[in-house]
């Protein structure tokens, strides 16, 4: 019930941002809405969130790829529908990515194929700059900010299961100790009242062979030592109750391919890569086969529908047993297991001398154990509590490491592009510079063939802040670099219009004189 109205929940929280982001695209649309402005907007809104939670790394490609809207400059201004859109996918996608990795391919594909695509529109450099700063600060940041806070809940639920596990470990410290009193007592019995008991049935088998008694003086003696036989005999029954673990373990037997097959029938999906375990040690062969169980058994508990893939690789020195499972489709259930059978898990492969290795993997579960075939066993370890800091301490260094990512990350893409921006910008001044010789060397009604020798390879893509007069009537106009160095604040251009492939006018335009 709970888990249905979970769903329900985000289903509705799924509908309500999809229509927000839709709103986004409809009313930021200019006036006289370009169509295909907004039906790529649209479907590039539906296909994210609709991808967003079973796709995520597919939803972020998606999303990352609207940035490219920039560079086609639809209805001459900045569109902002998708930089909304970039920020929800990729905040979204760093809580259920397991690796930020698909973060920076997108924003490196995506910046690669914005560079050919701005020159091919004509939008040049300011348009790539433009791509590159919507990709770095609306999806890398959003992304490793999303991861940061996912790592932080996983952090806390991970503190808490640990607290559960040492509540179980504290259980069976009690239960162990209830067990070995009961054993004292059935040993003490045994020696005390088991002795007795023995004793009087010796005694009264003695009397039943007298000669001197009387025949009701040794039937007396007979049933005396029967009633002292059958409280022996109930003595041995209540002892061996006594003794009797709470939850007695019977030996591993069976083969690997129809556990295999057994789960197969329950539902699992599994694929298995087995090796012939004739080779190997009894015991070792048990312990691959408990390694497994337990592995199908987390898998069917905590990934419910997820893949499993089982690998038994068996050489003549050892053999190495790994049992995966997927991340689950629904994601995991919640209730999360104290890991017993883990525990006895590991004291089975300590006792072969191999070691046995358990946790998440690429969003889901691996149980990997090496078991050699000629080990003593490994020396005891304690009780698991080292371990589970270690473990709590690399967690909490990946939270620390994400909050880092989170910050330097977008600072470091937007120095590269700045920087990219200035190299830009220092190649497009000085390839744009006409020499003050040459520009004296042109002369009204000289034809353009004559003159394009002197010119630069490029033309200045940005004006003075003066007014610049209108072009002459029919006539095309290119502007030039006067010389100026980048570090004069004071702008100048020279403008050379043609008419019928002529020069028509030729004029310096500076912020010195406006």
């Amino acid at each position: 019930m709970k888990e249905a109205t979970r769903v329900r929940w985000r289903v509705a929280f799924d509908l309500l941002l999809w229509a927000a982001l839709c709103g986004f695209v409809v009313f930021d649309g200019p006036l006289a809405p370009n169509v295909w402005e907004l039906g790529y907007g649209l479907v590039s809104v539906t296909l994210a969130m609709a991808t967003a939670r079973v796709y995520p790394a597919f939803a972020l490609a998606v999303a990352m790829t609207t940035a490219l809207v920039i560079a086609f400059g639809w209805g001459g201004r900045v569109a902002v529908w998708e930089f909304f859109l970039i920020v929800v996918i990729s905040y979204l996608a760093g809580l259920r990515l397991a690796r930020a990795r698909v973060a920076m391919i997108c924003f490196f594909v995506i910046a690669v194929a914005g560079i050919p695509l701005s020159f091919l529109l004509k939008s040049g450099f300011d348009a790539w700059g433009a791509v590159l700063g919507t990709l770095a600060f609306a999806g890398v940041a959003p992304c490793l900010l999303g991861r940061h806070v996912r790592l932080r809940r996983e952090l806390a639920q991970d503190g808490w299961r640990r607290a559960e596990e040492m509540e179980s470990r504290h259980r069976l410290v009690a239960q162990e100790a209830r067990l070995r009193e009961r054993a004292r007592i059935a040993s003490d019995m045994h020696d005390s009242l088991g002795h007795e008991l023995s004793l009087i049935a010796v005694r009264a088998a003695a009397l039943e062979v007298d000669r001197e008694l009387g025949d009701e003086q040794r039937e007396a003696a007979g049933q005396l030592r029967a009633g002292a036989a059958t409280a022996t005999e109930r003595l041995r029954e209540i002892i061996g109750v006594l003794r009797e673990d709470a939850a007695p373990v019977e030996p591993v037997q069976g083969d690997l391919g129809e556990l295999i097959d057994r789960a197969r029938a329950s539902g699992i999906e599994i694929g298995a890569r087995l090796d012939n375990l004739d080779g190997a040690p009894p015991m070792v062969a048990r312990a691959v086969y408990r390694v497994v169980q337990e592995g199908l058994t987390n898998a069917a508990k905590h990934a419910p529908g997820a893949a499993v893939t089982v690998v038994v690789t068996s050489t003549n020195e050892s053999t190495d047993v790994r049992v995966r499972n997927a991340p689950p489709p629904a994601g995991p259930l919640p209730n999360r297991s104290g890991q017993q059978g883990l525990i006895g898990l590991h004291e089975r492969v300590r006792l072969v001398g191999g070691s046995l290795t358990a946790g998440p993997v690429d969003g889901g579960f691996e149980v990997a154990a090496s078991l050699p075939h000629d080990s003593a066993p490994a020396p005891e370890q304690d009780d698991g509590i080292g371990q589970a800091a270690r473990e709590l301490e690399r967690a909490r260094r990946a939270v620390r490491s994400s909050l880092v990512q989170a910050i330097v990350v977008p600072l470091a893409l937007f120095g590269v592009v700045i920087g990219g921006a200035g190299v830009a910008f220092l190649v497009q001044w000085s390839s744009s510079e006409l020499p003050p010789d040459s520009y004296a060397r042109i002369q009204i009604g000289m034809p353009h063939p004559a003159v394009e020798p002197m010119l630069p390879g490029r033309q200045r893509t940005t004006l003075p802040s003066i007014n610049v007069p209108p072009q002459p009537y029919r006539s095309t106009c290119e502007y030039y670099g006067a010389g100026r160095s980048w570090l004069n604040f004071n702008y100048a251009v020279y403008r050379l219009c043609f008419v019928d492939d002529r020069v028509a006018s030729k004029d310096l335009y500076s912020e010195d004189e406006p």
